[in-house]
Formats: structure tokens, C-alpha cells, sequence
């Protein structure tokens, strides 16, 4: 082997002191590095697993709605949420229940659903929806500080209307009319000119008229 002439020994001086400066710490951070790369693919591999298993109790869950199966529902929809809470299927399987359920008279069944979607919904919009309507479930029970601590929350802009018009409701029941209908013109000044938003102003104008607020 040729011998190694001054540059190239003072290169190979260079680089050893190097390394034995910083190598460890470039090999601690290869490690971390696979780890963290490993951890990663196997956390999607989980969450993956975790969808496609929810969505076959998810399948389960529709059928039993479709037959009108109380039991089932209850069973399915208590599995998603304990089991797969991370997933989407545990918002969707929580407001298809709690409808299915308050529509067959089990109002405590559907509020347990709403709540649970209300405070751990992982989308923020299944939130939303879920307070809206246990809020109506709350105000049929004659639970009106109930429902308006649901409607309380500033909601996305999509359902800042239907809150509005919900609490307006809310407090006629309570004997507030005043309260009410600053509620209604709130949500008549939100509403917009989409399809379908003047038979909701027609309501919305309805109840301002019949608590005197029309022009």
C-alpha cells in the first residue's frame, strides 16, 4: 500500500479528530432518526388497521339503524366509541345512533351519544353538530340552561345560524322575549342567499314578527 503523503495525513488527522468529536452524536442521531421513521410507518399501520376495522362495525352499525335494531345500535355504537374513539367512524357512528335512537323515543340513549360527540368529537365540526342537537333535545326536556350553555360555544360559521335561531327558541321557552328575538335578528343577519335560505328566512321572520320585532 502506497504510504500516505502530508496532505493526506494531515486530511486523515483532520477528519479522526472530527469524528471523535461529533461521531457519536451523528450516530445517536441515525438512531433516533430509524426509530422515529419506524414508530411512524407503524403508527400509520395502526391507525390504518384501526379505521378498517371500525368501518366493518361502522357497516354493522347502518344495518342495525336500518332495521330498526335498538340493541345492535346501542352494542355498535358503544364498540366504536370505547374501542376505535380515535377514528372518524366514532363521530359518524355517534350522530347516526343518537338520531336513530331519539327518533325510536330512547332520548336518554340519544343525549349519552350527543354528549359523547359533543366533548370528544375529533373533528371540530362533529362537535358542533352534536351540541346543536342535544341543545334541542335539552330544550324539549324543558332543560333550557342546560341547552343554552350547549349553545353557549362559538360554533363554526356553518352552524352559527342554526344557533342563533335554536337559542332564540330556547329563550321564548324560558319567557324572554327580548332575548329572543336579539337571538333571531342574529341569525337573520347571518343568513345567507344560498339555496334553500329563504324558506329559513320566512321562519326566522315569522317568529320576529311574532314577538314584535318586525319592521
Amino acid at each position: 500500500m502506497a504510504a500516505f503523503d502530508l496532505e493526506e495525513q494531515e486530511q486523515i488527522a483532520t477528519l479522526k479528530a472530527w469524528w471523535e468529536k461529533w461521531g457519536n452524536l451523528l450516530t445517536i442521531g441515525a438512531v433516533v432518526l430509524a426509530v422515529a421513521v419506524v414508530g411512524w410507518r407503524g403508527w400509520e399501520y395502526y391507525r390504518n388497521k384501526q379505521s378498517g376495522e371500525a368501518s366493518v362495525i361502522y357497516a354493522s352499525l347502518m344495518q342495525a339503524v336500518e332495521a330498526k335494531d335498538a340493541q345492535k345500535i346501542r352494542e355498535a355504537s358503544g364498540i366504536i366509541a370505547e374501542r376505535f374513539g380515535s377514528t372518524a367512524y366514532a363521530d359518524l357512528s355517534a350522530l347516526l345512533a343518537a338520531e336513530a335512537q331519539a327518533a325510536a323515543g330512547d332520548r336518554a340513549s340519544a343525549k349519552t351519544k350527543l354528549e359523547w360527540a359533543a366533548e370528544k368529537g375529533n373533528d371540530p365540526l362533529t362537535r358542533d353538530l352534536a351540541r346543536l342537537r342535544l341543545a334541542a333535545v335539552l330544550l324539549d326536556e324543558k332543560a333550557y340552561d342546560a341547552a343554552l350553555k350547549q349553545l353557549a360555544v362559538k360554533p363554526n360559521k356553518a352552524f352559527a345560524v342554526r344557533y342563533a335561531d335554536l337559542r332564540g327558541d330556547v329563550l321564548v321557552a324560558q319567557g324572554k322575549p327580548a332575548d329572543a328575538l336579539t337571538a333571531y335578528k342574529e341569525a337573520l343577519d347571518g343568513l345567507g342567499s344560498e339555496q334553500g335560505s329563504q324558506a329559513f328566512k320566512s321562519v326566522l321572520e315569522l317568529k320576529i314578527d311574532a314577538l314584535g320585532g318586525g319592521k
